[in-house]
């Protein structure tokens, strides 16, 4: 497949669902932004005090978990492929009174957008999915990273991807090299928004996270895997304590979300 033709469709169907995802309960963005932070403890835990902290956010969508880090009192820049997502994310960020420097481009071609380094780079929750090429992805995060920074990066688990929506049936591959073309009628945050939106996504094992970063010159310092997720974000999803989900007829028997930091080694 084309390059060209993946960006164009990938960013039209995130175009297509900003403002759906704007106006929804899942996003809830009235109370963000009257303050509610949107980051959950699995990511609070790996960041740590962010004050005075250059943050580089990959993948950033209309721009929360930016702000929120702003709010804690880093300086950060956001980086998304959809424009619409990141002029959203720069009213937001207007409105509430925080500095967030925002670029919009896919993340392959941010180092033509962008030319320097941060002392944390992050990404989380359903991102490199939308990506063909992990080496490239780790390439790009080594190059934003000082030495000795760190990235933080939190994302569901490849296990989830394998199933059928209803996780009754193993459809997809578990990881491999070739894009799925999907059509999507409403959208995770709202299942039922009058939206239908093509997209093109590829299933990443873990293993191949870990190499990609390796071979990038990262060092793995910290990896878990989480038997649920914070967000209620796929279908027949049971709330069995206060901001944690899971599969109702699967339970605890599969992992839902992994978390890593990698230490960027020092650079000659």
């Amino acid at each position: 497949m084309e390059e060209l033709d993946y960006i164009s469709k990938n960013r039209q169907s995130w175009n297509n669902r900003v403002d759906v995802h704007v106006q929804s309960a899942f996003y809830d963005n009235e109370r963000f932004l009257q303050g509610k932070s949107s980051l959950n403890s699995i990511e609070l835990e790996l960041l740590g005090d962010v004050t005075g902290k250059s943050i580089l956010h990959l993948q950033c969508h209309f721009g929360q978990d930016s702000i929120s880090l702003a709010r804690m009192g880093a300086s950060v820049t956001a980086v998304d492929l959809s424009d619409k997502a990141i002029e959203k994310g720069r009213l937001f960020a207007e409105q509430v009174g925080v500095a967030v420097d925002f670029v919009c481009c896919d993340i392959y071609d941010l180092p033509d957008h962008l030319d320097r380094q941060f002392d944390i780079v992050f990404t989380s929750y359903g991102t490199i999915g939308w990506l063909p090429d992990l080496g490239r992805w780790g390439t790009v995060v080594s190059r934003f990273l000082k030495s000795g920074g760190k990235f933080v990066f939190v994302e569901f688990h490849p296990v989830v991807w394998v199933f059928d929506d209803d996780f009754e049936r193993i459809t997809y591959p578990y990881s491999g090299s070739e894009p799925f073309i999907e059509t999507q009628s409403g959208t995770y945050a709202d299942r039922d928004a009058s939206i239908e939106t093509q997209y093109v996504c590829w299933n990443h094992g873990i293993g191949n996270v870990l190499q990609a970063l390796i071979s990038a010159g990262l060092e793995l310092i910290s990896f878990e895997e989480f038997d649920y997720s914070p967000y209620n974000c796929f279908k027949h999803m049971v709330e069995y304590e206060p901001g944690k989900f899971r599969i109702e007829q699967l339970g605890n028997k599969i992992p839902m979300v992994y978390a890593l930091k990698a230490l960027q080694k020092n650079r000659p």
